[in-house]
């Protein structure tokens, strides 16, 4: 039986040992890099399944090393380990395309289940969902890209997780808490004012469509209206 791939970005060998060592216990192979340039070339061989990575490395950071590996590989799931707690950098760090993070100290059990449920995230949306058409409009999921009428847009990764989940329940209302679970594994309060961003942003790629609205649904979440 296959076991799923793990590449380990993190340059502090002792937390790097323990991380890896739980996680070939619960039964993954694990592949480890001390800085984000080795990570990215250990990414470009390995092909891992998943990626769990350090922010603050030495040579090249684990934000630089997730935007270029973004370049070729939208959809691997990418999991960040970061000490730092300001949210701006949480947000940068979903832009860039991560799926999730856990901030520092960790529990290896909580480490354990986020790496398991992007992992069956992932696996649960096959190839011939990878492209979603509604209306005039359309999202390659693969490249990131949405369609409206005419007009085309490359989304950010947390962008085009929203679009995909609006786009697989039309004329139905989409609550923001689970949007919010399916970006961050959580419905904060704090998190609703950055779904609220996105959703901005969103309404404003749609505009070009003849037969799409995202509308909001106060107090509830969002509803993506299609004309036939």
């Amino acid at each position: 039986m296959r076991k799923d791939k793990v590449l380990l970005v993190e340059d502090d060998s002792t937390l790097s040992f323990i991380v890896e060592d739980a996680l070939i216990r619960e039964g993954f192979e694990v592949v480890c890099a001390a800085n984000g340039e080795s990570g990215l070339k250990l990414f470009q061989s390995v092909q891992p399944d998943i990626i769990v990575a350090d922010v603050m490395m030495p040579r090249m950071d684990g934000f630089e090393m997730v935007r270029l590996i973004r370049l070729t590989a939208p959809t691997v799931p990418v999991l960040f380990l970061t000490a730092r707690t300001a949210l701006d950098d949480v947000v940068r760090g979903f832009e860039i395309g991560a799926n999730d993070y856990i901030r520092k100290p960790f529990q290896i059990l909580e480490l354990v289940v986020r790496i398991k449920a992007l992992l069956k995230r992932k696996n649960r949306g096959g190839v011939e969902d990878a492209q979603l058409t509604v209306g005039d409009c359309s999202l390659d999921f693969s490249s990131q890209r949405l369609t409206a009428d005419s007009s085309v847009t490359d989304l950010s990764h947390t962008e085009a997780v929203i679009v995909d989940e609006l786009f697989r329940h039309p004329n139905e209302v989409v609550e923001a808490k689970t949007l919010m679970y399916r970006i961050w594994q959580n419905d904060d309060y704090n998190n609703l004012n950055r779904l609220h961003g996105f959703i901005y942003k969103i309404r404003k790629y749609l505009s070009a469509s003849v037969t799409t609205e995202l509308i909001n649904v106060r107090g509830i979440g969002y509803k993506l209206t299609v004309r036939v």
